[in-house]
């Protein structure tokens, strides 16, 4: 065997390997993943659920999801769009601390909407079964807007996914008045907890 044959033959093998590499790659990247998407939460299907801690008892409540419109290219790692909760919409089941909430915390009549952007997405979704990804976006709260990066599980079924999200926000440290008095005191962080539904389409099916 001649040195030129074995040269051939010494970088032939890996380039055979790295095509092979890419091929099965190739294989395993869902198609309903491989193109620009958008995703749009149903409505009535989404569940936005918050617990803030103080001395005396937990206080959970709910928010109404407004409208949403989620694009992503998995290819590109770029997500965009807007996520819109009803600031008004909120409720803990108590009128009066409710009243308190909308008037002097949240003032949502002079800010009527809590919104997240997307900006940026770590991870890959499946086509069907559990995935895990990271959305890193804006999260605008009482007008002013702070980076928040949210761990979202999901649960993939053909074009529909069901969202699942859990994560504190520190809405003392944002600027929001923390609603503790001289009998209670209330943590300076909330959870919240997403539940959502939606239904993928394709960028070039939805023109």
């Amino acid at each position: 065997m001649t040195p030129k044959t074995l040269i051939l033959r010494r970088f032939a093998l890996p380039a055979t390997c790295a095509a092979y590499v890419c091929f099965v790659a190739l294989l395993f990247v869902p198609t309903s993943r491989a193109q620009d998407s958008t995703l749009r939460l149903e409505q009535g299907q989404a569940k936005i659920e918050f617990s803030l801690g103080s001395t005396l008892h937990t206080v959970h409540g709910t928010f109404a999801l407004k409208n949403s419109s989620i694009h992503f290219d998995p290819a590109a790692g770029k997500i965009s769009g807007s996520i819109v909760v009803d600031a008004a919409s909120g409720e803990s089941g108590n009128s009066g601390r409710d009243s308190r909430m909308h008037r002097e915390i949240l003032e949502s009549a002079m800010f009527p909407e809590i919104v997240f952007t997307p900006t940026q997405m770590t991870g890959a979704i499946a086509a069907s079964g559990t995935s895990k990804v990271e959305v890193s976006g804006r999260f605008r709260l009482h007008g002013k807007e702070h980076d928040l990066t949210l761990p979202v599980e999901v649960v993939a079924d053909g074009q529909k996914l069901q969202v699942v999200s859990h994560f504190a926000i520190p809405y003392v440290e944002w600027g929001l008045k923390n609603p503790s008095n001289f009998f209670l005191h209330a943590s300076d962080k909330v959870d919240v907890e997403i539940h959502a539904t939606g239904r993928l389409e394709n960028a070039t099916a939805s023109h």
